[in-house]
C-alpha cells in the first residue's frame, strides 16, 4: 500500500483512508490507482446526473467545484446549466487561486463546455481570480476520500478543501448556510464512529453516490474562517496566498 503525502496529520484519519483505497482497489472500483487521490470512482458520471437533479443544485447560480477528476462531470453539468463556475487552482498554487467559468465566455471563445470542464481545460480557458473578484457562492462541491451518514467527510490529507472554504467564509463568498455537497461511490461511505472530525473541518449538507443521495441533516456549526493554530508549515510554504495573509496578521 502506498502513503499519502499528506499521511501524518491524523493517524485516524490516515488509517481510514488507506483502507477506502484498499477496498476501492479490491472492488476495481475506480478508473486509476487512487492511493493519494480524490479516487476517480466508476459512476461518477451518474452521481453527477443525480447531484443536479437536487434541489440545492437547482437552486444555485454559482458553483464552486473542486478541480479533481472524478468531479468533471460535475463540473461540465455546472457550465451546462448556465451556472457561474469556481473551480479551485490545484494545490492554490496562484496568489489568485480560483478559476472562473462560465458557459457563455467559453461559447465566445468556441471552447467546447467539455474541454473547459477538464481541470487542465479549466487552468488553460478559464479566468483566474482573486477573492475580490468574485460572486457569493450558492454551492460548494468537495472531493472525499471518505464521507460519514452524518456528514462527516475526510479528503486526501493534505487541507486544501477545508483551507479553501476558510478562507472563502472570510471573505463573506460562503456563509453558515451555504451548502457543502460532495459525489462520491457507495463503497465510500463509513460508520459516523469511523470518521473523526475536528474544529476546522467542514461538514456534509448532502451525499450523492451512483446509487442514492442521503441527506445529512447536518447541525454542525460551519467554521467561520482560517484556524491559523491549524494551519500546517508546508501548507504556508506551498499556498501564496496564505503567506499574504500570514505576514498581514504579523
Amino acid at each position: 500500500m502506498g502513503i499519502s503525502t499528506w499521511s501524518g496529520r491524523h493517524s485516524g484519519k490516515d488509517a481510514l483512508r488507506n483502507r477506502i483505497w484498499s477496498k476501492l482497489k479490491d472492488f476495481k472500483a475506480t478508473q486509476c490507482d487512487p492511493v493519494g487521490h480524490i479516487p476517480n470512482f466508476i459512476g461518477a458520471d451518474i452521481a453527477a446526473k443525480h447531484l443536479a437533479a437536487s434541489e440545492l443544485w437547482q437552486q444555485s447560480q454559482v458553483v464552486k467545484c473542486n478541480p479533481d477528476s472524478p468531479h468533471t462531470d460535475v463540473r461540465l453539468q455546472a457550465l451546462a446549466d448556465g451556472k457561474v463556475l469556481y473551480m479551485a487552482v490545484p494545490r492554490l498554487a496562484h496568489t489568485k487561486c480560483f478559476v472562473e467559468l462560465t458557459a457563455a465566455s467559453l461559447e465566445r471563445k468556441g471552447i467546447a463546455l467539455k474541454d473547459a470542464a477538464t481541470m487542465r481545460g479549466a487552468m488553460r480557458h478559464g479566468r483566474l481570480v482573486a477573492f475580490e473578484d468574485m460572486r457569493a457562492i450558492d454551492l460548494v462541491v468537495v472531493g472525499c476520500v471518505a464521507v460519514a451518514p452524518n456528514g462527516g467527510r475526510t479528503g486526501k490529507g493534505a487541507g486544501f478543501a477545508d483551507l479553501e472554504l476558510a478562507m472563502l467564509r472570510e471573505c463573506n463568498l460562503i456563509s453558515e448556510h451555504t451548502p457543502v455537497v460532495t459525489t462520491v461511490h457507495d463503497l465510500q461511505i463509513v460508520d459516523t464512529v469511523e470518521l473523526p472530525m475536528q474544529n476546522h473541518d467542514w461538514w456534509l449538507d448532502l451525499i450523492v453516490t451512483p446509487t442514492q443521495s442521503l441527506i445529512t441533516h447536518n447541525n454542525h456549526p460551519k467554521p467561520t474562517g482560517l484556524d491559523w493554530n491549524s494551519i500546517q508549515s508546508d501548507q504556508l510554504a506551498i499556498i501564496p496566498i496564505l503567506r499574504t495573509w500570514a505576514q498581514h496578521r504579523d
